[in-house]
């Protein structure tokens, strides 16, 4: 059987003790990586004086790691730069963001060039190779360039922008045509993906093949929606846990003469935070009779502090938690509790748990596994309320949840106060089918559609085309499971 190698940013193995903090990336691909033997490849998270493209090679719970260190220049312009303050920010819509510089730019090209030529020794003829994300694009040109044959599949785990979005990006046409070097393209919704099929047909003057492919730039690709899921059987054993238990039992005592609605993100512009927290203060303006009964929790642990724009936010946020605790809180109660720390999956379990409802509400999300984890975490008997936005890609799955415009204060707060009213049967209807969601198109199917594709099942590219509302989750293991043998 071929193996799988998996490249992604950074590598982050399973550590198998439910220690993972808040993040879909990390724990989709441990998943993915616990059924075909492999390679994980990408950064080590270390800088270097000067590259040297010495391999770190470990086995890790299972799995073969690959690390490479960078340089710090490579570091700033590639991963502080191009990645997180040029393509992050245009890719999530907020083109007031996006940093252009060329240096930038120069620095991606290179990195994206280093991770091929020091990963090109490890393939073998018949490998598959899985690269991640917006930080990667160019790595199949790359590859392609060293002599490289085997099916190459890209997935991009964050929105593709618009058409006019994307024309606004200097070198754009090189960046959509390093694309067409992989063999299939996933994108986690339809979209994302329609918005990359309107460039490709009316940019570049593409064309759509009889069998549904892109062809452009003279290469041929197959672009199609896969959605990513969790691990909903884990999930639901790490709910049950002694850890996540004692969390539950702690915030069930603390919450007792109150309604606790939760929030979890990484704290970053594009998770409508501030939006959020507006949202809470229409509530609690609206609602005088519940300002004591009703707290929101909101975990944003910090993350690229380096970036002026997230330096802004977390300032902008703590004057407005800030304003609004002091505008609404009593002496033995605050409404807002505000904390900037990860925490274990485990211990978020027993908070989504005891959580009557979750706010999950960015301004644009590739999809959205709090949304999921948060469904996954309920009581059947006693499930609580989701509260998602229509920007989420999670949205187009999720429709039994309370979907809001994450803009409009009235619209969070009119969905609080019907979340927190909500009666016992409409609750445990809503729940269900929601559940029902996560456990279909989990992980497993996910990893197995894709993975299918990129060996060209061709059951799965038709299943595909047939159901833009309801992605192909398909018998694929069995296909697999065949290969094995």
């Amino acid at each position: 059987m071929s193996r799988l190698i998996v490249v992604s940013n950074r590598v982050n193995p399973p550590s198998g003790k439910g220690e993972e903090s808040v993040g879909g990336l990390a724990m989709a691909l441990a998943a993915a990586l616990r059924e075909y033997s492999g390679i994980w490849f990408g950064w080590s998270g270390k800088t270097t004086p000067e590259f040297t493209g010495q391999l770190n090679m470990q086995r890790i719970e299972g799995v073969t790691v690959a690390t490479v260190d960078l340089e710090e220049g490579d570091y700033q312009e590639y991963y502080n730069g191009y990645a997180n303050k040029t393509l992050w920010p245009l890719f999530h819509y907020r083109v007031d963001l996006t940093a252009y510089d060329r240096s930038f730019g120069e620095g991606y090209d290179r990195v994206n060039k280093r991770f091929a030529e020091t990963l090109r020794p490890l393939i073998e003829p018949d490998d598959i190779i899985w690269v991640h994300d917006y930080h990667l694009i160019p790595m199949a040109r790359e590859l392609r360039r060293l002599g490289v044959t085997n099916r190459i599949g890209f997935f991009l785990h964050i929105p593709w922008p618009a058409h006019q979005l994307v024309v606004t990006l200097p070198r754009h046409r090189p960046l959509v045509e390093a694309l067409f070097h992989y063999d299939v393209v996933g994108f986690q919704t339809e979209e994302s993906l329609q918005a990359f099929e309107g460039y490709v047909l009316n940019e570049v003057g593409g064309e759509k093949t009889e069998d549904g492919r892109l062809r452009a730039f003279g290469q041929i690709t197959e672009a199609g929606a896969f959605p990513i899921g969790i691990d909903a059987d884990d999930f639901a054993r790490i709910t049950k846990s002694p850890r996540a238990m004692r969390v539950y039992d702690r915030m069930a005592a603390h919450s007792v003469f109150r309604k606790m609605v939760v929030g979890v993100d990484r704290l970053d512009y594009s998770k409508g935070l501030e939006e959020r927290l507006l949202g809470f203060e229409r509530f609690l303006h609206d609602h005088e009779d519940a300002r004591r009964e009703v707290m929101l929790l909101q975990i944003a642990p910090l993350s690229r502090d380096e970036v002026e724009a997230y330096q802004d936010i977390r300032h902008r946020l703590d004057g407005l938690i800030g304003r609004i605790n002091g505008a609404y809180a009593e002496m033995d109660f605050t409404p807002i509790r505000y904390l900037n720390r990860s925490y274990r999956r485990d211990e978020l379990a027993g908070v989504y748990r005891a959580a009557k409802a979750a706010l999950v509400t960015p301004l644009r999300d590739g999809m959205n596994l709090v949304a999921k984890e948060y469904v996954a975490s309920q009581n059947p008997e006693d499930p609580g309320v989701l509260i998602l936005s229509r920007f989420a890609g999670a949205a187009r799955q999720m429709k039994e949840a309370l979907i809001i415009n994450p803009n409009s204060p009235e619209e969070i707060s009119d969905a609080l106060a019907q979340a927190l009213a909500m009666d016992e049967g409409e609750r445990k209807r809503r729940w269900e089918d929601l559940m029902d969601n996560v456990t279909r198109q989990d992980v497993t199917a996910w990893r197995d559609d894709f993975v299918a594709a990129l060996k060209g099942d061709p059951t799965v590219q038709a299943a595909n085309t047939e159901s833009p509302d309801e992605p192909a989750v398909t018998t694929v293991k069995k296909v697999l499971a065949g290969a094995k043998k």
